[in-house]
Order: C-alpha cells, then structure tokens, then sequence
C-alpha cells in the first residue's frame, strides 16, 4: 500500500475519529474471544450439548481469527483500508446477531467462525490506522489506545458476558455488539481517508502462500486448543494435525523468502528492533493469555468460585487500564522506551510471579493485589514495546508489521495456554505422589488428622466404619486439593520467568525517540 503517514504532527479530526472507530472494532473483536467463557454452560444447556462439543465454540472463533490476520494487509491494499474495515465491521454485526438467533450447536460454531473471519481483521487494522495515519509523534497515544484493546477487553469479557447472561440470557452477548458496531461504521464512514481499489493485485495475489499459510495455522491452532483434552499425540486426530502444520507452515515460509511478491515480508523479523520486540511480544502474549487462562481454573477448582466470582478477580487488571493507558504517551515522551519497558516487566511479570506462592486459602482479598501489579505493568511493557519495535519501520512496511505483530502475540497466547494446561495436569500428577508418599499408615501427622476428621464425622452423626471411609475421601480430597495449588504455582512461575528472562532483551534494542526515528545517539 502506498505511504500514508502525515509528515506533519498536526492531525485531522477525521483522521481521530477513524483511529477510534478502528479501536473500537478491534475491542469489539478481541472482547469476543473471551465473552462466551462465562456464559458456557448456559448456552450449551439451551443448546443440548457437552461440554467437550462446547469448546468448539470458542475454538471455531480462534481458527478463523488466526487465518485471516495475516490476510488482512494485502485485502486492505486489493480493496482500500477504508472499505475493508467498514465491510468486515458490518459482517461482524451480522454474523454476532446470527450468533445469537443460533437454534443448535453446529449453526452456533459456522456463525461463531464467519464472526472471528471478520472480526481477526478488525485487530491487524487498527493497529495499521495507526503506523499509516498517524505521524510519528502521535502515534504513542494510537498505541495507548490500540494497548487497551488487547488487555481491558480479556479482562472485562468474563464478568460483562456473565452479567449480561444472568440478566438478559446468552443471546444478549451477541446482540450487544450492534451498538458499538454502528458506531465504528459511522466513524470510519466519516473519518478514514479515502483510497483506490487494485483489484489486480487480486490476479497477483501470493494463492499458493496463503493457501498453505491458512492450513498450516488452522491445523496448529486446533492442534494447539484441543491436543490436552485429547491426550496430544496419544491421539491420531492430534497427530496428523501436527504433522500437517508443520508441513504446511515449512511450505510457506520456504514460498514467502522465494516470491518476488510473497504475502507477508518475513525478512522484517531479521530487522533488529522489531525481531527482538516480537520475541518480547510472544513472551507477553504467553504470560497474558496465560495468567487469564490459569486463574479462572484455579478459582474454580481450588475456591468453589461460579463466573460472576471468577470475574471480580479479573476485572482487578482491567479496571485501572482506562486511566493507565493514557499516561503511556507522556511517559514516552520523558523516560527511555527501553527503560520503561523493563519497569512494565517488572511490575507485570511480579504480579504474575507473586501467585506462584499461592496457597488453598488464596482468594480475592489477596489476589487482587497482584492483579493490580499486571495493570499497572501492562501498559508500561506493551505502549513503549510498540514504539520500540515499530519505530524504524516504513509506512510502506505497516501492513507486514501489523501483521506480524497480532499475528505472533496471538499464537504466542495459543501455544502458552496449550503448554500451560498440560504442564498443570503433570505437575499434579508429580505432587499428588509427592504428597502420597508423606500420607501414609507410618506418618504420625496424617494419622492425628485422619482421627480427627474421622472423630468430626462420628459427631456428625454417622458409624465409626462410614466416619472412617468419609475421613479418607476428605483426606483424599485434600491431597489432591494441595497438588493442585502446587501445580498452579508451578505454572505461574514458569510464565514469570520467562518475562522476565526475555524482558531483558529489550536493552539490545536501539533507542527510539517517541517521534519515531532512531536516536541520535546511535
């Protein structure tokens, strides 16, 4: 696409309203993701389906999303970045509306993969309105912006699509997107400039890329969401999906680095800021993705928590970001992008570490504390990692970069989470026979426990036999219950470190002004 960026710092109002209905679409789309979560068990209830057919539900969404984001900057240049926009915001109202009206699960699954078809386009493009519309200057405010929708929307998306279903019933979350969705059509409508079609970079499209780009990231994403609950290669399923991705993504990066024209410009990886804020950003992805993915598991097996519990804890990282966010541009403006980086590590990468000394007794009186050190961390990692990584990167590069950088943070977040549900599952495999082998007939303590309990349940009325039986299921249960704490802590951990250790690549980078260039001092 041609270079679009302004050369002066003077911006349009147009062009702000077109920068917020961009955003405005993205949250819509990355609030989607996790909406449905809370709100699982009713709609499969309505439904008549299982719980195993019901993950199809979030998956379908996630497929589709990750297929089309690398799509997204070469459609913008066939059709306009302007039409694109406004016709994927459009189908993404339909097809939420469709969401809603589904009368069984299949349908449900179509119209939840035709919405994340359109609403994985609306990421990588408002994060392109803002390298492509907004001059250097500027742009640490569309970053602010652009950083809240990929953070305050996983945060709220639990507890809003709880409260709407026990108020309005699951529909409602569907329907909920009207509003917003005719308000981006009516900013971008307004504000985003206009620009020609090629309809005849359609004939010189990269067919032969994208078709093994979208079976490749198909195959891994499935494999990557259902390969724990299907024991990973103890299924033939499982299998043969990982060996097809790896066929398929081997295929297209081989046809990406030998097409004159290839559809995204790997090469840009190699560039040293922007490879190293990848690495960076798939990390944070990881650690994002999973901490959202490990705490509502925890709540609910460890604390008996229903959704709308659940959701209080994770509104804890969300609440802040409204007011954080926006002083992310006057920081860049006075502090290193670099050290302010390491400053968002340490806060975000401390709140995840502090629940890696979880006990069974931890609940939201002492969680949200660490949640509010991931909002405060947050946006000084992700708004100065932006900058840092897209500082040297030319207008006619936005759309590869845009890209790239949803594209990778979202796959990041797959491949955390699948790692993490199964590290959690043989962690508590190890604990529970590390626990056994202490819980024995020789153990003094779990003896005196054992009576104890057993002598609690004679007092409540039942035989010194079934007393017995009962004591040892309750002792069982909190073998189990331990093992689990241990694994989440585990777990935790490990997401944490891995922050913090690449975290500290950021002082490889070059320094960057918040105008956007390098800095004199290189």
């Amino acid at each position: 696409m041609p270079p679009a960026s302004l050369p002066s710092t003077t911006v349009p109002l147009r062009i702000w309203v077109a920068v917020f209905g961009s955003m405005l679409g993205a949250f819509m789309a990355v609030l989607d993701i996790q909406i449905t979560n809370a709100s699982l068990n009713d709609i499969l209830g309505s439904l008549g389906a299982t719980l195993d057919e019901g993950g199809w539900v979030a998956t379908s969404y996630l497929v589709a999303e990750i297929i089309v984001i690398p799509l997204s900057g070469w459609l913008a240049g066939v059709f306009s970045m302007k039409r694109l926009i406004m016709s994927c915001a459009a189908l993404f109202v339909c097809f939420s509306m469709c969401c809603g009206f589904a009368w069984n699960l299949e349908s449900l699954i179509v119209f939840r993969a035709l919405q994340g078809c359109t609403g994985g386009m609306l990421i990588p493009l408002a994060f392109q309105m803002v390298l492509r519309h907004l001059p250097p200057e500027k742009r640490p405010m569309g970053f602010a912006l652009f950083g809240m929708t990929a953070t305050f929307a996983p945060a709220i998306g639990p507890t809003f699509g709880g409260w709407l279903t026990n108020n309005f019933g699951w529909p409602s979350i569907f329907y909920m997107n009207v509003v917003p969705g005719i308000l981006m059509l009516a900013a971008t409508a307004w504000g985003a400039p206009r620009e020609p079609t090629q309809l005849q970079l359609l004939r010189k499209g990269d067919w032969s890329g994208i078709l093994t780009m979208g079976i490749g990231l198909g195959c891994l994403t499935v494999f990557l969401e259902e390969g724990n609950k299907n024991d990973w290669f103890g299924s033939e399923f499982i299998t043969q999906l990982a060996i097809i991705s790896v066929l398929s993504l081997t295929a297209f990066v081989f046809i990406q680095f030998n097409k004159d024209k290839p559809l995204l410009n790997l090469r840009l990886l190699g560039r040293r800021n922007f490879g190293l804020a990848i690495l960076i950003n798939v990390t944070m992805g990881m650690s994002l993705y999973g901490s959202a993915f490990l705490l509502p598991l925890y709540l609910a097996q460890v604390q008996g928590y229903n959704a709308m519990q659940i959701g209080q804890v994770i509104m804890w990282m969300g609440m802040p970001q409204p007011f954080i966010m926006p002083l992310m541009p006057l920081l860049m403006k006075r502090m290193d992008t670099r050290l302010m980086c390491s400053i968002g590590v340490v806060l975000f990468g401390s709140g995840v570490i502090a629940k890696a000394w979880m006990s069974h007794d931890s609940a939201i009186d002492q969680l949200k504390f660490a949640q509010l050190g991931m909002a405060l961390g947050m946006p000084m990692l992700m708004t100065p990692l932006m900058g840092i990584g897209t500082g040297t990167i030319e207008p006619a590069n936005a759309a590869n970069a845009s890209v790239l950088w949803n594209m990778l943070r979202n796959l990041g977040g797959s491949v955390g989470i699948a790692l993490l549900g199964t590290l959690v599952t043989v962690r508590e495999h190890f604990h529970s026979a590390m626990i056994g082998e202490s819980v024995t007939v020789y153990s003094t303590p779990a003896l005196e426990q054992l009576n104890t309990m057993t002598q609690g349940f004679v007092a409540n009325g039942y035989d010194a036999v079934t007393a017995q039986q009962q004591a040892l299921g309750a002792m069982a249960n909190m073998v189990r219950r331990e093992a689990y704490v241990m694994a989440y802590d585990d777990a935790f951990f490990i997401i944490g470190f891995l922050l913090f250790l690449t975290g500290s690549l950021v002082w490889l980078t070059k320094p960057v002004k918040p105008a956007g260039g390098p800095s004199a001092a290189h």
